[in-house]
């Protein structure tokens, strides 16, 4: 068994947004194919730094993915690195993807120069959690929201 994790290139569109479809149901929210369609160009864009997307291949086939944001800090001089989205097929979970993206993302952003790497995830996801509570700490931050009505 042959594992890759890689940036983003043009050709792995199908494979990703079928992935992307898993991820939205799992989180109860609508795909909506212009977004994607934005988004995927945006990270593959090698001129658009602040956007990256990593896929996880098995034996060629992409089975995962993690979407990486690069953004200013008021408290800090250099950028900091958001873990925005991760995401690995059920049945490849067990190959350990899910830890190798997110520590691929991880160098990228220590090679960036990034002086801090973080992401998100809700507390019932338990079994996201589990790998997250082996590799990161968790902080004491809530997060809150409020809808922007249009």
């Amino acid at each position: 068994m042959t594992i890759n994790i890689r940036n983003f290139e043009q050709g792995d569109f199908e494979a990703w947004v079928q992935l992307w479809m898993k991820y939205l149901d799992f989180y109860g929210s609508d795909f909506n194919p212009e977004i994607a369609q934005k988004s995927f160009a945006k990270m593959c864009d090698e001129h658009h730094l602040s956007r990256q997307g990593l896929v996880a291949e098995c034996d060629g086939k992409v089975v995962g993915f993690a979407h990486v944001i690069f953004h200013e800090h008021n408290w800090r001089l250099e950028d900091v690195c958001y873990l925005q989205d991760l995401f690995v097929e059920p049945a490849a979970r067990s190959l350990g993807l899910g830890g190798k993206l997110i520590e691929y993302a991880h160098a990228q952003a220590v090679a960036q120069g990034a002086s801090d790497f973080y992401w998100l995830t809700q507390d019932h996801n338990t079994g996201a959690r589990k790998l997250y509570d082996q590799i990161g700490q968790l902080t004491s931050f809530i997060k809150y929201a409020k809808p922007i009505v249009c």
